[in-house]
């Protein structure tokens, strides 16, 4: 169930590029900051429905640091990243996080990195490379290197939030609420002093950011707490690289990109490195249905 849930945060990621396509010029802090607030109504909305007590929030330093150091952090280092560098070259230095979750988790106690994981991990991330390079020509230049350093820093930042996230497994996913709250009021602090306020100019881009909150910009980040705490964090690695090809495919379906025979090829690759990282699951489920059969 929950390495479901992990799926399901990739599942809102692949909305990500569709709704800030519809969500007009908005900077991408103040973007951040609108988001991050939504996603914190949804935490909180949660909280009050199941009557979880806000004492809840009372946890270490340690938490608080991760959590906010890992969201915050991320987006933080993304979008300089994407100020510094080309978008094609930052996505893909970017996308390295979902390699560093599979290769960082031979790390954690009780987890075993075998051959399966790590290739079906660098499959992933070959079907990534030929979505993204799609987007445009791969030239990395020398006068960019700030701006792939800060691509290699969300990368690191948000592995190493996931994995470091697996020690905390006793902090209930709740808790993301305050994490999204304290990213908001930073992104805001961060947009006052390096963006000019731009609001959305109709009913449709509001829409569009709102849904931004609920999904991609709220609700995964706590699906993805719990997944990443008590799922099979390699394959729940492995599956996130379906989330550019997924994003791509929403874009193709809404009109907004072409479908071209890389894309194929990257849906095959994502598929196949998927699977090859679920080898365990699958031969759990040979093992239950052979009995059964019998």
């Amino acid at each position: 169930m929950a390495t479901l849930l992990g799926f399901s945060a990739v599942l809102m990621w692949s909305l990500l590029a569709l709704l800030t396509a519809r969500s007009g010029t908005v900077p991408p802090l103040q973007m951040n900051a609108m988001t991050f607030a939504v996603g914190t109504a949804v935490g909180l909305v949660a909280l009050a429905w199941r009557r979880v007590p806000l004492t809840i929030f009372r946890q270490k330093p340690s938490v608080w640091l991760l959590g906010v150091g890992g969201l915050f952090g991320y987006h933080a280092l993304y979008f300089a990243a994407l100020r510094a560098a080309p978008a094609v070259e930052a996505s893909l230095i970017n996308y390295l996080w979902p390699l560093l979750i599979v290769l960082g988790s031979a790390a954690l106690p009780g987890e075993k990195l075998r051959w399966y994981h790590g290739l079906g991990a660098l499959l992933g991330l070959a079907g990534a490379i030929l979505v993204i390079a799609g987007r445009g020509t791969i030239d990395f230049s020398p006068e960019h290197a700030l701006g792939y350093a800060f691509a290699l820093g969300a990368a690191l930042f948000w592995s190493s939030y996931s994995l470091l996230s697996r020690r905390f497994g006793h902090v209930p996913s709740e808790v993301v609420a305050g994490f999204c709250l304290a990213t908001s009021i930073l992104s805001l602090f961060a947009h006052w002093t390096f963006e000019e306020t731009v609001w959305p100019a109709t009913s449709g881009e509001w829409l569009a950011i709102l849904g931004l909150g609920l999904m991609p910009v709220g609700g995964a980040f706590y699906v993805w707490d719990y997944a990443v705490k008590h799922g099979d964090i390699q394959l729940v690695g492995a599956m996130a690289y379906g989330a550019p090809l997924l994003s791509t495919l929403l874009l193709i379906a809404a009109g907004e990109s072409a479908m071209t025979s890389a894309i194929v090829i990257a849906a095959l690759l994502v598929t196949a490195g998927a699977c090859l990282a679920a080898l365990p699951v699958f031969r759990r489920v040979l093992r239950r249905a052979k009995p059964a059969a019998e």
